[in-house]
Order: C-alpha cells, then sequence, then structure tokens
C-alpha cells in the first residue's frame, strides 16, 4: 500500500468516527457507547498498518484460517488490539478461534456453544460471546431463528455457562435494516443483555438509532473488496 492510498484509508476511518459520533448524538447516546470494529476481512497486513497507526485497535475478520495467517505477528506488536470473530465458526475450528480472537460474535446453536465452553475451559480462556440471530429467517445464512433465540441464550449461560454479552445480527440486503435492528434490540432486553453487534457499512448510523454498541465496518474503511466478496 502505497503513501497515497495509507493517506485515503485513514481519512475513510476518520469519516466513519465522525459519523458514529453524530449519529450517537442524534440518537441522544454518548459515543463513547459505540465500538468500530474495522472488518479487515480480505485484506493483508500491510492494509491493516495504517488504520493501526491512526489508533484503531479493534478488528473483525470472518474466517479463522485468515485470521491465523496475519493476525499473530500484528497482536504481537499491538497487543492492545480486540480481535472479533464475526464470521461463521466451524467446531473444528474452535481451538484456534480461543486461541486467537477475543471476542466471538457468531454462536448459533448448541453444538458449537458446547464446543466453545470446553474450549475456553481447556484453555481458561473465557471470551466474551454474542449469540446470533438470524432475524430475517434466512434458510442460507446462519443464526438461531428469533422464535428459538430465548431458550438458546437462556441454555448458553445455563447448561453452557458462557459469557453472553450480547446479540448479533445481519439484516437480509433486500429489507429495511431498522425492523431487524429493533427485533434484536427486544429480544435483549428480554434478558439483560446490553450490547448489540450490528450495522456494517450501508447501515451503521440506523443501527446506533436503535442501540449499537458495536458496528462493524469494513469496504468504508479499507475500500471496495475484491469482486464476489460480501460487503460489512
Amino acid at each position: 500500500m502505497d503513501k497515497g492510498e495509507n493517506t485515503d484509508v485513514v481519512a475513510r476511518l476518520e469519516d466513519v468516527r465522525a459519523r458514529i459520533a453524530e449519529a450517537a448524538r442524534a440518537a441522544g447516546r454518548d459515543p463513547g457507547e459505540v465500538s468500530l470494529i474495522a472488518v479487515s476481512k480480505t485484506f493483508p497486513a500491510a492494509a491493516i498498518a495504517p488504520v493501526l497507526a491512526a489508533g484503531q485497535r479493534h478488528f473483525g475478520e470472518n474466517r479463522v484460517q485468515e485470521a491465523r495467517e496475519k493476525w499473530p505477528a500484528l497482536k504481537e506488536a499491538h497487543p492492545d488490539v480486540t480481535l472479533h470473530l464475526i464470521g461463521p465458526l466451524q467446531t473444528n475450528k474452535v481451538k484456534y478461534a480461543v486461541r486467537l480472537f477475543d471476542v466471538i460474535h457468531t454462536v448459533d446453536r448448541p453444538k458449537l456453544a458446547a464446543a466453545l465452553a470446553r474450549e475456553m475451559d481447556k484453555r481458561g480462556r473465557h471470551l466474551p460471546v454474542f449469540v446470533q440471530v438470524n432475524t430475517g429467517e434466512e434458510p442460507q445464512k446462519a443464526g438461531v431463528l428469533p422464535g428459538e433465540a430465548d431458550a438458546f441464550i437462556e441454555q448458553c449461560r445455563g447448561e453452557y455457562g458462557l459469557n453472553v454479552i450480547g446479540l448479533m445480527c445481519i439484516p437480509p440486503v433486500d429489507e429495511e435494516p431498522a425492523l431487524h435492528f429493533a427485533l434484536l434490540e427486544k429480544i435483549a432486553r428480554t434478558h439483560g443483555l446490553e450490547k448489540l453487534s450490528m450495522g456494517m457499512s450501508h447501515d451503521y448510523e440506523t443501527a446506533i438509532a436503535f442501540g449499537a454498541t458495536h458496528v462493524r465496518v469494513g469496504s468504508a474503511i479499507f475500500g471496495p473488496r475484491p469482486t464476489g466478496m460480501a460487503k460489512s
């Protein structure tokens, strides 16, 4: 990444930070309540470096294997980084995820919850987690269905002893996101959960109006992803 590209990515980061603060104030909230997760999936360490240099410390990755290739060295150089897993997690990757990540946003089924609980006990790393809710009930998308969320949240907390701090969702691309953010907030409130991981590059300001505490922003900071990559 050349000097001009570095300047561009830092300028985009500052713009996102300013828009988060403005959206929070417009909603009568303290901007400090909203954590910006810079989604660095598909981008190499060289593209992440200027964002780190600008003081960003929360980053999100979708794939465990990709994160394992680039983040150990980055975290060693920046030990205050918090790395969030925001993509689907396979049970055979749980041991790597618990070692590398600091927060997991995509707990969505009993088998995964049980595997995480075992590995966290084994490692002595009891990470905070979010339960992912498939608010749009899309068959191709991960997440527990809204009608099953109450029982699953209680199962994660009780039977598996997970540190569930909040809920996460990814609204359908062709629907009004506000409806999904409102539903997620309602479910969270029922369980006394204060953290909401919702909002991406195209809708994070709306998410903040509905109580988002973690927004996952990628392309608005790093620029366009390779063709075919999902936006975030």
